[in-house]
Order: structure tokens, then C-alpha cells, then sequence
């Protein structure tokens, strides 16, 4: 009996491993390549969305949801690249190419709206001579097996939900510049 209750306040003394996110395609803080560039709005890139690979979600976890974020965007609220939701609480990484059509996504997710106005990955397109712009990857671990939304949802209702059901959140930021 002592030697459970001694290995159960050890373990209970022991910090939670971080919530954590990361790519082979993206290093935090570095220049994306021209893949994850959009193709459209005078860019022309590949449009491709990166991998993303994720581990230590909270205790609790029915879900997850991955955005991709601006703030930087000449527009006075940012601009939103990828909303992605619905994705299963064993679901830990995505291969390059899941934003596309035709990606491989986890049966039950849902892509809606970016500012680009369609739903799916959307890359980078800043202005030409801008400052490089971040690029907030975020995988958001949530508290619901899902959210009432479909693919024309707004990013901001979107946003809503996702705080309003948040058990916590993995960030990459990378950075784009032309």
C-alpha cells in the first residue's frame, strides 16, 4: 500500500509533458518554402499544406483542429489559411497535402472557409516588399468529439468555437516574405 501511494504522488509531482507541435516541411521561426505558397493573387506558388505532426494533448482530448493564421496580413484583422476541425482524438499528425483537394484527411473532419473564400489550405501570399509575414500554425486540442459547423463556416465563428471548447493549443510560427 505504501509503495502505490509513494508512486502515485511521484507521478502526480511530475510536470505534464508539453502540448507540442512540428513539421519536416516547417522550422519555427524560418522562412516556409515555395511550396506552402498560395497559387493565386499574383503568387505562384505550390499551395501545398505541410505535414504537421503533434504529441502530448491534455488529459480529456475528443478532438482536434488545426488553423493557420497572419496576423501580420495588411488588413486590419489578419488573415486565416487553413480551417481545419473535426479531426479525431487518436488523430497525431497529417501528411503534406492533406489541405489539398484530395488530401488525405481523417473520415469526419472538416475544412471550412479561409479568407481566400473556399475552404481548404490556402498558402502564403503577402504583399511584394513587405516585411516577412507570420505564419501561426496551430493544432487546437478540444474538449467535443465535434463542432456543429460546416465548410462554409466563417474563420471567426470557427475561432469561436474553438475557444469556447479549448483544452489547450500547440503553435509553430514560421514566416513568409516576397
Amino acid at each position: 500500500m505504501t509503495r502505490l501511494l509513494l508512486s502515485t504522488l511521484l507521478l502526480a509531482a511530475l510536470p505534464a509533458m508539453a502540448f507540442e507541435v512540428d513539421s519536416p516541411q516547417l522550422q519555427a521561426g524560418q522562412p516556409m518554402a515555395k511550396a506552402q505558397e498560395y497559387n493565386g493573387f499574383g503568387c505562384n506558388g505550390g499551395n501545398v499544406s505541410p505535414a504537421l505532426h503533434w504529441q502530448h494533448a491534455p488529459a480529456g482530448t475528443r478532438s482536434f483542429a488545426v488553423t493557420v493564421y497572419d496576423p501580420d496580413a495588411p488588413t486590419g484583422s489578419g488573415w486565416w489559411h487553413w480551417v481545419l476541425f473535426n479531426l479525431p482524438a487518436g488523430t497525431s499528425s497529417l501528411p503534406a497535402g492533406a489541405g489539398n483537394p484530395g488530401g488525405a484527411l481523417p473520415a469526419g473532419s472538416m475544412q471550412s472557409r479561409t479568407d481566400y473564400g473556399t475552404p481548404g489550405f490556402g498558402g502564403a501570399c503577402p504583399p511584394p516588399g513587405d516585411k516577412p509575414h507570420r505564419y501561426i500554425f496551430t493544432v487546437h486540442a478540444l474538449k467535443v468529439d465535434k463542432l456543429e459547423l460546416g465548410a462554409d463556416s466563417s474563420p471567426a465563428l470557427v475561432g469561436y468555437m474553438l475557444n469556447a471548447n479549448s483544452l489547450g493549443k500547440a503553435t509553430l510560427t514560421t514566416l513568409y516574405g516576397r
